[in-house]
Formats: C-alpha cells, sequence, structure tokens
C-alpha cells in the first residue's frame, strides 16, 4: 500500500513544493472574506429565520457565506491557473487517454471554476429569491456543461475495455454525457442536503477533499496524467483551504450560513473531482465513491425514509442522520464529531481501497454499502421518531395557511 501511495518517479514533497502555496491563500482569502459576507448579509438583511422543525438555531443568521468560500476557492484557483499556463504555455502539457487532445489543463481548470463560479450563482439565487427545486437542478445542469466544454468526462472505453468490449464513440459519448449529470447534480445536492447543522457540511467537505488529495498526490507521485494530476491537486488544496477558512465563523454557534451557494459549490468540486479521478479507470475511480461516503449515505437515509413513511420527496423534514442523532439527544457538537468521525472512516476506507486491485476495490465498496444500510436498519433510522410525530400532527401538510407578508425566509437545510 506504501508503494502505491509513494511512486518512483517523484516524491511527495517534490510535488507538494510546487503548488502547496494554493491552500494558505485560499484559507486566508476565505478567512477574511467571510466577515464581509457577514457584515453585507447583516445590512441587506439576508437572514435565515429560525423555525420549529428543520431551522432550529436560535435566531436570524447572516447568510452569504458561500459568497466568501467562492472568493477564496477562486483565489486558489487562479494561482493554480498562471502556474499551469507559465508552466506549460497555450499548448499545455503533454495530454494521456481519456481527455481530448485539444484541452490543456489550463483550460481544463478555467473551465472548472467557470462552472464552479455558475453554481454558486444559482444557490445565492435560491438564498435571496427561494427559486424552485426544478429551476435549481436546472442551474446546476448548466453549470456541468461547463465540464462538458472542457471535455471532462468518465473514461467510458476504457470501462467497457476492462470487460472486453469495445463501443462506439457516439455510444460512448451517449454514456458519458448523462453521467457527467448525474454526478454532479447527485453530489452538489447531496452537500446541500447535508448543510443542516453548524460547521456539518463544511468540515466534511474538508475531510473529504483533504483525503481527495492524498489520493491526487499519490497518482501525481506515479505521473499517472500530465493534465489530470496538477488540475486535481488545484482544485483540491484551493477546495480544502476555502472550506477550513470559512469554518471558524460557521462552527457551532454559526455567525454565518453558507446557505445554498456555499453547498452547491461545494457539492460541484466534489463531483468534478469524482469525474475527473474517472479519466482512467481503476481503484482510484471506486475510491472517492467511497471517500464521499457520509453525504451519499445521509442523502439515501433521507430519501428512503420519506418514501417508507409516504411523505414528499422534496419536502424538507427531519429525516437526515444529524437531525434523527439530535432528536435522540445529542447536542450539536456531540452530532458534528460523529458525523466528522464517520467522514473520515469513509475517507480511511477509500484510501486503502485505491491501493488494491480494481475488482477488489469494487467488492470493497459493496461491502461498506451493505455495513451501511445494516447499520441504518439496525439503528431503526427509517423509523419516524416521536418528535417527527408530534410534528407531523401539529403541522399537517394541507391546506396550506396563508400568512401575512413577512421578509422571504430561507432553510439551511434545503429541499
Amino acid at each position: 500500500m506504501l508503494a502505491f501511495f509513494f511512486g518512483d518517479q517523484f516524491s511527495p514533497l517534490q510535488i507538494l513544493q510546487q503548488y502547496w502555496p494554493i491552500f494558505p491563500v485560499a484559507f486566508l482569502v476565505s478567512l477574511l472574506a467571510t466577515p464581509v459576507c457577514r457584515r453585507v448579509a447583516l445590512r441587506l438583511g439576508v437572514l435565515d429565520m429560525p423555525d420549529d422543525t428543520v431551522k432550529t438555531h436560535s435566531a436570524p443568521t447572516a447568510y452569504l457565506g458561500g459568497v466568501g468560500i467562492l472568493a477564496g476557492f477562486t483565489a486558489g484557483i487562479l494561482i493554480g491557473f498562471f502556474m499551469l499556463f507559465t508552466e506549460h504555455g497555450p499548448a499545455g502539457g503533454a495530454l494521456s487517454g481519456g481527455w481530448s487532445i485539444r484541452y490543456p489543463d489550463w483550460l481544463i481548470l478555467a473551465g472548472i471554476g467557470f462552472g464552479a463560479a455558475l453554481a454558486c450563482g444559482v444557490g445565492l439565487l435560491d438564498d435571496l429569491l427561494d427559486i424552485t427545486p426544478w429551476q435549481k437542478l436546472a442551474g446546476q445542469a448548466i453549470a456541468a456543461c461547463a465540464l462538458i466544454a472542457v471535455g471532462i468526462k468518465p473514461n467510458v472505453a476504457a470501462a467497457f475495455a476492462y470487460l472486453n468490449i469495445q463501443i462506439h464513440p457516439a455510444l460512448e459519448l451517449a454514456i458519458a454525457l448523462p453521467l457527467v449529470l448525474f454526478f454532479i447534480l447527485g453530489a452538489t445536492n447531496s452537500l446541500n442536503l447535508l448543510d443542516g447543522i453548524d460547521g456539518l457540511c463544511t468540515g466534511v467537505t474538508a475531510i473529504v477533499t483533504a483525503s481527495f488529495m492524498i489520493l491526487a498526490l499519490a497518482l501525481a507521485t506515479w505521473h499517472h496524467s500530465p493534465v489530470g494530476d496538477p488540475v486535481r491537486l488545484v482544485l483540491c488544496l484551493a477546495m480544502t483551504g476555502a472550506a477550513l477558512g470559512f469554518l471558524p465563523m460557521n462552527r457551532h454557534p454559526a455567525r454565518i450560513f453558507m446557505g445554498d451557494a456555499g453547498s452547491m459549490l461545494l457539492g460541484f468540486v466534489c463531483g468534478t473531482l469524482m469525474l475527473l479521478f474517472a479519466e482512467k479507470i481503476g481503484a482510484w475511480t471506486v475510491a472517492p465513491l467511497i471517500i464521499f461516503g457520509l453525504p451519499i449515505l445521509d442523502t439515501a437515509v433521507a430519501l428512503v425514509r420519506r418514501l417508507v413513511n409516504k411523505r414528499p420527496l422534496f419536502q424538507s423534514d427531519r429525516g437526515h442522520l444529524y437531525d434523527q442523532l439530535m432528536d435522540r439527544g445529542s447536542s450539536v457538537p456531540r452530532t458534528v464529531a460523529i458525523c466528522y468521525a464517520l467522514a473520515a472512516l469513509y475517507a480511511i476506507a477509500g484510501l486503502i481501497a485505491s491501493a488494491q486491485r480494481l475488482r477488489y476495490a469494487l467488492l470493497t465498496f459493496i461491502l461498506i454499502a451493505i455495513i451501511s444500510a445494516y447499520a441504518v436498519a439496525k439503528g431503526r433510522f427509517l423509523q419516524l421518531t416521536t418528535l417527527d410525530q408530534d410534528k407531523r400532527l401539529s403541522n399537517p401538510p394541507s391546506p396550506r395557511k396563508k400568512s401575512s407578508p413577512t421578509p422571504p425566509q430561507h432553510s439551511q437545510t434545503p429541499d
């Protein structure tokens, strides 16, 4: 396993020596921009109002934290962009299998940055105007098109070749494009749903992207891909730094929320990284799915729980893992600590799986999925709690009550 993580072509220090400035710059810009965003939100009245169901914070809290994260992430991306452009020039680096020769590394990075800004913008619109779920999905799909425009897609042909099957390029494209949408929409909405209590989504994302960075660093020491290696490293360093820079003001008791602008940005970047690890097919393609295990598990539990209990899929409730832990008496800091520990366990399992052969990595993924499902069933996380039932009786779903005009209210836990 150690032989996998430390390749014989480059040492980890050689790789980090070039890219390490991206992390502190992203961290510092996010750290400094977040309080500015808080002051702007308070002045403009962009606040999240508490209620007695999913919005459990005690007082109105500023939004716009996602803009602060975007500032840090953009600063890191710009440094990476100029590094790659200066090193490789307009033609870019030598390209390997998986992506077209038309796309140099700096251009791919620029496309990702543009898509991330679009995703954040869609979330910001929802924070300000409370757009519909379908409008959010459409906006996320448009952001995903930025990835497609610079050639980012899973290497479907290599996956079929692993099964000794050759497919036509048109069929490969027809399969790859929906996969891009699936990964981006899935990851974006998973982290959107995970953004429910102070510091949870931010910290979990930092754990996930830091683990992605370890995997990207390992691949870079083997010179896995002249184009993919630097792009993945820049994204991981920029996103980890930006998330950690935002965390001090978002930890309990939070002074600012990231809102949909932040959660959609984080989800878009995580989804993009999972696609980038699929440039070539191997255990490193499966490992990111395991590392991203906690957001996947939380989303699956929430959706299955709503189906089992015949509740609308897009209606916010207290069906998430963190909600249920709190309903069972766990405090916010303890709940966040438990989720951080779970995220770290999934990350460790994913990194271990990345050192295996592809078939064993797939078996590891299936085994972890079975264990997770058993733990959810054993813990009775799919059943309604007494608190759920009481709130269902006291807040019947219909008819919709009319209310006097009030400032728009935005939930930290999106639909």
